[in-house]
């Protein structure tokens, strides 16, 4: 059925960052095209480096390579639109544009959140089975587990829209917010929402909370590992993992908040979103270049590659 036949709200009014117009236009579009651009060029750096560089062809940079695409597209839900809606100052989008960024950013989000797993369990096998690492975590494995993730994702997105577009929409049709997201749209149904809401905190909070606590467990027993019984490398290793935790909790801290509780207005609730939509896709790059030698080398290595062509092109 269509859409339209269920509601009689057509566009949704996005409320955006926006207080002052004629001061702070300006000033949020060319940050927030500041950042996106440089989350597009920090993780394509990380792709096309793990792409060329043979020395990087290993299970832990082929999913740093996919992260890094995750990331960009994740940011691609909602930063070109929100610039779009600053540029513009129309802040309008149709009701069905608003229910497809939904679904976009919850499959998107929620591989991300799958795929994290998926990295503390390579990091796991390296740690704890290292002469059988390469063995275990083989193509085929990690094309398996990659397709798991999002296949994940796309499950739990669904479930979301199914529970939406049940609902009747006929006005109000404002959200405050600066993207169309589950809590803010299911407020706008004219009925009694307490059981779908019910239901999508639930669903959140299994798939958030429940991945959270095993990703926490399972670094406790990496580190423990580590610090315990590894002495070759022990630096190199406790510097992934704590690059990994650390966008680990960058990225589960806002969405807890955000999707594992009531859908209760509160005034940081904006600027928690913009952390893990915005934020966290443009500083994932930089903590791992940042903390991973052999990536900053790759990198370097790269870059020197590049120079050097095109000086010898020159001449």
């Amino acid at each position: 059925m269509e859409l339209e036949n269920m509601t009689a709200v057509t566009e949704v009014i996005l409320v955006g960052f926006i207080y002052d117009r004629e001061v702070e236009i300006p000033l949020f579009f060319l940050v927030f095209l500041l950042v996106y651009v440089t989350t597009w060029i920090g993780n394509l750096i990380i792709i096309m480096t793990v792409i060329y560089d043979s020395q990087l062809h290993k299970p832990m940079y082929f999913l740093l390579a996919n992260l890094a695409f995750l990331d960009v597209t994740e940011s691609s839900v909602t930063a070109p639109r929100m610039l779009w809606d600053l540029l513009s100052q129309k802040n309008t989008i149709s009701f069905n544009g608003c229910v497809t960024q939904i679904f976009f950013l919850h499959f998107i989000g929620a591989t991300v959140v799958l795929f994290l797993m998926v990295m503390a369990a390579d990091r796991y096998v390296d740690i704890h089975k290292p002469l059988s690492y390469m063995t275990i975590m083989n193509p085929r494995m990690l094309k398996g587990l990659l397709a798991g993730a999002w296949l994940g994702g796309f499950l739990h997105s669904i479930a979301q829209i199914a529970l939406i577009v049940q609902l009747p929409f006929c006005g109000p049709n404002v959200l405050d917010n600066f993207y169309c997201d589950v809590p803010q749209v299911v407020k706008l149904a004219c009925t009694d929402t307490h059981v779908v809401e019910l239901l999508i905190v639930s669903n959140n909070g299994l798939v958030i909370t429940g991945t959270f606590n095993i990703l926490l467990i399972s670094y406790t027993f990496i580190l423990v590992k580590i610090r315990s019984h590894i002495t070759k490398g022990k630096h190199k290793a406790l510097s992934t993992c704590g690059a990994q935790i650390t966008v680990v909790i960058l990225h589960f801290v806002p969405c807890i908040f955000i999707y594992a509780r009531p859908f209760k207005k509160f005034t940081v609730d904006k600027s928690v979103s913009l952390l893990y939509t915005i934020i966290s896709p443009v500083v994932n790059p930089m903590i791992y270049t940042l903390r991973n030698t052999e990536m900053k080398t790759a990198i370097r290595r790269s870059v020197g590659r590049a120079l050097f062509s095109r000086s010898v092109q020159q001449l």
